[in-house]
């Protein structure tokens, strides 16, 4: 039976993807400092105010001044100097706080930060880095309208916006066509209507390849036909409010914790990222359509408490040695994920809008999305 499937995607100017962004901008400087701090910082973002709070540990001292400038350069490149919410007048409330020394004591013995659960996802479209379609378009109209008006190639969009694009699926479940693109984006008084239109259309033919789009689809741009007071200041950002956009645009399971803001010693981010590579490469490689994999971990201790995969029943032959080869050759403990894809690095801001998954592992950023393990996953057959 065919069915339809709706994903969404925010911008980077959106008022939680601010506020994601500025969470991994700070992890990042505590990492620039010392390779082994540790963050969970939160941020929250209103009207010409941005409050840090959360926890931090980190053996090099790092100013009030500095932290405030990492917030307003990352305003500032977002795109925002609006009469309400500008980099240079924003107010800036800092709360960050030292670690807790009862979360330290687990880590500090290399377990896990936190127990919890997590999920890593694939499925085999290389056209669409592994991920589902409708996720993966719906973050490429977002990233392609963004780069339009930072190269200053349109004019009076401003950075805040949100898509959603629903797929039609046939009876294999492969998407085939499109049904419904919305797509909502802040504007300037100055532009009509029409105009918002006109720009977005012209991003939406350049984004989304043309046997997707039919005489049936249906186009909604800014559906209530106006959008001009948005951000921070139309709506309050808080960090980690948006993790289905962050993952697979609910086509997948999600296990629940943020990503941003957090160092690799918690496990909600860092297992979700070595899932996530474990599944891409298991489909990569070919011996499976589709991959979901489920890990588990208690609080200070090393190993999984839990590790399951399911491949939908498209796998290719014993899934047994899949399991095993994973098992006896790559170390699960959330040290063992830090050393394998590198995570004690200032890597993170990047991540932080338009998803953490199907994205070009490039210059050493995104290692979790290489596909270096498919020639040793296949000796398993």
């Amino acid at each position: 039976m065919d069915y339809l499937y709706t994903s969404e995607s925010v911008s980077e100017g959106h008022p939680d993807k601010i506020c994601d962004q500025i969470s991994d901008s700070l992890l990042d400087l505590y990492l620039e400092k010392d390779s082994h701090a540790r963050t969970a910082i939160e941020t929250l973002a209103t009207t010409n105010k941005i409050i840090l709070s959360g926890e931090i540990s980190c053996q090099e001292y790092i100013s009030p001044q500095e932290i405030e400038q990492r917030v307003r350069e990352k305003i500032k490149a977002i795109g925002y100097d609006q009469k309400n919410f500008s980099w240079q007048t924003v107010k800036i409330e800092n709360l960050l706080h030292h670690q807790s020394p009862d979360i330290a004591l687990g880590v500090n013995k290399q377990g896990a930060g936190d127990q919890g659960i997590m999920f890593g996802y694939a499925e085999s479209n290389s056209d669409t880095e592994y991920v589902p379609a409708a996720i993966y378009y719906a973050h490429k109209l977002l990233q392609n309208l963004a780069q339009a008006r930072h190269q200053e190639m349109i004019s009076g969009i401003e950075p805040d916006s949100k898509s959603q694009i629903t797929f039609h699926y046939n009876e294999k479940h492969e998407a085939t066509d499109i049904q419904t693109i919305i797509l909502s984006t802040q504007h300037q008084e100055i532009l009509s209507h029409e105009e918002v239109s006109q720009i977005v259309h012209k991003i939406i033919k350049e984004t989304i390849p043309e046997q997707f789009i039919t005489k049936e689809t249906n186009i909604l741009i800014n559906p209530t036909g106006r959008f001009v007071i948005g951000g921070p200041d139309g709506d309050t950002g808080l960090t980690g409010r948006k993790i289905i956009v962050d993952t697979y645009g609910g086509y997948a399971p999600h296990g629940g914790g943020a990503f941003s803001g957090k160092d690799a010693t918690k496990v909600d981010r860092s297992a979700a990222y070595m899932l996530r590579y474990l599944a891409k490469n298991i489909v990569a490689s070919g011996l499976a359509k589709k991959c979901l994999i489920q890990i588990s971990y208690a609080i200070g201790c090393k190993a999984p408490i839990s590790f399951y995969i399911d491949y939908y029943g498209t796998e290719q032959g014993d899934t047994n040695k899949i399991k095993k080869f994973i098992q006896d050759n790559l170390d699960l403990s959330p040290e063992g994920i830090i050393k394998h894809l590198k995570l004690r690095r200032p890597i993170y801001q990047p991540t932080a809008a338009y998803g953490h998954f199907g994205r070009p592992a490039e210059k050493d950023f995104f290692t979790w999305e290489k596909l270096d393990l498919i020639r040793e996953l296949q000796t398993c057959f």
